[in-house]
């Protein structure tokens, strides 16, 4: 059975945090991953989108997830984000993340280049041989311009390190597609915040998530709600983060989440061009929620 129960619930997408030149504030990294374990979240994504993959170079990139995992101490499952568009690209930050110690790596559907569903699995099987990790796909097609559809999905799990699958679609037919057909040890995640409750308890195994950057353990909550199958807890508990799910997507991710962290002062107001601070209308609807959450 591959089914890991330390990499099930409410598992972080984290930011990186930086200063106003964007350069990285580790220490503030160091205080984002003690809060997530006081906090009771069960995995941190390392180097995901919202950790700005796109803008950190290979060695930053590389640095910072080294510097989580030494962070965590072992406390925390951490999950490194190794996705390229070039799988050789990805097949180096995945030997990276496995000599530094990560506890499995998330990939990203190669972006931009549009390969085919052929392409996608030839990807990923060339990926999980030539690194003994687990591994785990991710699919979130209206920022990759691609799709990793459900059969694909089925074909790559029958991949032994091929562990699950992180679903942003937001669509739950596709979701219960993948629960109706993949292999009941392989782990399915939710990746979108406003449908991330319905999908566990549809069966999913829990979410990454954005929303958790800034209510952790309302979060981890809901879903452990739902994961126990107590609908009516977990869809209570979310109904309180409704705003807030909507709100952190209002301008591209990670803009939003980085904006409610440096409000409620736990990291510089630091972002890397191309993406830009937080505009002032959307500045206001969110500072709504985090007031109504009590976190500012």
């Amino acid at each position: 059975m591959r089914l890991n129960h330390s990499l099930t619930g409410s598992m972080v997408a984290l930011i990186t945090p930086m200063f106003a030149d964007g350069s990285v504030d580790f220490a503030a990294l160091e205080s984002l991953v003690e809060f997530h374990i006081d906090q009771g979240t069960s995995a941190i994504v390392s180097m995901g989108t919202t950790g700005e993959s796109a803008t950190l170079n290979h060695t930053e990139h590389v640095e910072v997830m080294k510097k989580t995992i030494e962070f965590a101490r072992g406390r925390i499952p951490i999950i490194a984000g190794t996705g390229a568009n070039s799988t050789t690209e990805a097949i180096a930050l995945t030997k990276a993340a496995k000599a530094i110690g990560a506890d499995a790596c998330l990939l990203v559907t190669p972006y931009y280049n549009k390969p085919t569903q052929e392409g996608l699995y030839q990807h990923y099987k060339a990926i999980a041989e030539a690194v003994d990790i687990d591994q785990i796909l991710y699919n979130v097609p209206g920022r990759t311009a691609v799709d990793l559809l459900p059969e694909t999905i089925v074909r790559l799990a029958k991949i032994s390190n091929i562990i699950g699958a992180k679903d942003a679609t937001g669509d739950l037919q596709v979701a219960q597609a993948l629960i109706d057909d993949c292999p009941e040890d392989f782990l399915l995640y939710s990746g979108d915040d406003a449908t991330a409750v319905e999908f566990i308890l549809m069966g999913g195994h829990g979410g990454i998530s954005v929303s958790a950057n800034v209510t952790p353990k309302i979060v981890a909550d809901a879903y452990n709600a739902a994961m126990d199958g107590d609908q009516k807890l977990a869809e209570t508990t979310n109904s309180a983060l409704i705003g807030l799910h909507q709100h952190l997507f209002v301008e591209s991710n990670p803009i939003p989440v980085k904006w409610a962290l440096y409000k409620m002062q736990k990291c510089e107001d630091g972002i890397r061009l191309p993406l830009t601070k937080l505009s002032r209308q959307a500045q206001v609807e969110l500072e709504q929620d985090l007031l109504s959450l009590g976190v500012i």
